[in-house]
């Protein structure tokens, strides 16, 4: 028999027993994150590669059950090789590089397991190309990496506490069971506001334009957690490692940064080739 919903003085009581190792953890990362964005250059593509290669062991084990394996090499050394050529200047080779070392992969890797090897590749490197590509883009490149990185973070934690306090229906139960509809609102509204204020920062940005670039990127990046949990109960595991102390590994909480950034990279992309970041934040 299925017992009554819990009240909200349980769910509160839930919230604060996982909140402190999620803060906690949470916060030193996001000020070593800081620290080195803010440097740029190779301080930030070193950061973003490191991450991206913790993300693709995981991937490995998550996949193939294995360690480290020839095609976890192929991945890692497609990462790096793709992150090195976007910080030197070259980011359409670093795309290039990624999109090669996906279809060696996928040649190399037999079995059920082929194409989840390769999309692991394009996973991991597509988002190591856009963040450096935008980070460098001069003066507004600052801006544009930082306000993905805020708006995914704070999509997470609108979609936490608004899941938490607020309850109701699930969004998707037989992939992720704790994930609600009041958390996808929360946390779409929370990006949006977010990205208002967040065009006060940024001279000539409009700010309906930058709310509706975070609800949109709020959207995207929930559909990035969706998609890893549908892998991961797929493959029958529950944290992709636990690597970070409250929240499991870096794919549970950069799946939301990777599509994100990816969606952000294509809006860039399409709206200003000279300037990406430009062409994110400005529209042109």
């Amino acid at each position: 028999m299925t017992g009554p919903p819990p009240q909200p003085q349980a769910r509160a009581g839930v919230l604060t027993r996982d909140l402190w190792p999620r803060l906690v953890s949470g916060l030193a990362l996001a000020a070593v994150a800081f620290v080195l964005l803010y440097l740029g250059g190779w301080w930030f593509a070193l950061l973003v590669m490191a991450v991206a290669l913790a993300m693709s062991w995981e991937w490995g084990g998550i996949v193939r059950g294995e360690g480290v394996d020839a095609i976890l090499v192929i991945h890692a050394f497609a990462v790096v090789v793709a992150g090195a050529l976007a910080v030197m200047g070259h980011a359409g080779l670093g795309l290039i590089a990624a999109i090669v070392a996906t279809l060696v992969v996928g040649v190399l890797r037999f079995g059920a397991e082929a194409l989840l090897s390769a999309l692991g590749v394009l996973y991991t490197g597509l988002p190591v190309v856009v963040l450096i590509w935008l980070r460098d883009d001069g003066r507004l490149g600052f801006h544009a990496a930082l306000l993905i990185i805020l708006l995914v973070s704070l999509t997470d934690i609108g979609a936490y506490f608004a899941g938490r306090l607020i309850g109701g229906p699930k969004l998707w139960p037989q992939v992720s069971p704790n994930k609600t509809w009041a958390g996808l609102m929360g946390g779409v509204v929370c990006a949006a506001l977010a990205g208002a204020l967040y065009a006060s920062l940024v001279p000539g940005a409009s700010a309906l334009r930058l709310a509706l670039t975070g609800g949109g990127l709020g959207i995207v990046a929930q559909a990035g957690d969706l998609a890893e949990s549908a892998l991961k109960r797929r493959r029958g595991v529950k944290d992709a490692s636990a690597l970070i102390p409250g929240h499991g590994g870096f794919m549970d909480r950069m799946d939301g940064l990777v599509t994100a950034a990816i969606a952000a990279g294509v809006v860039a992309l399409l709206l200003g080739t000279q300037s990406p970041a430009s062409g994110l934040l400005l529209g042109r």
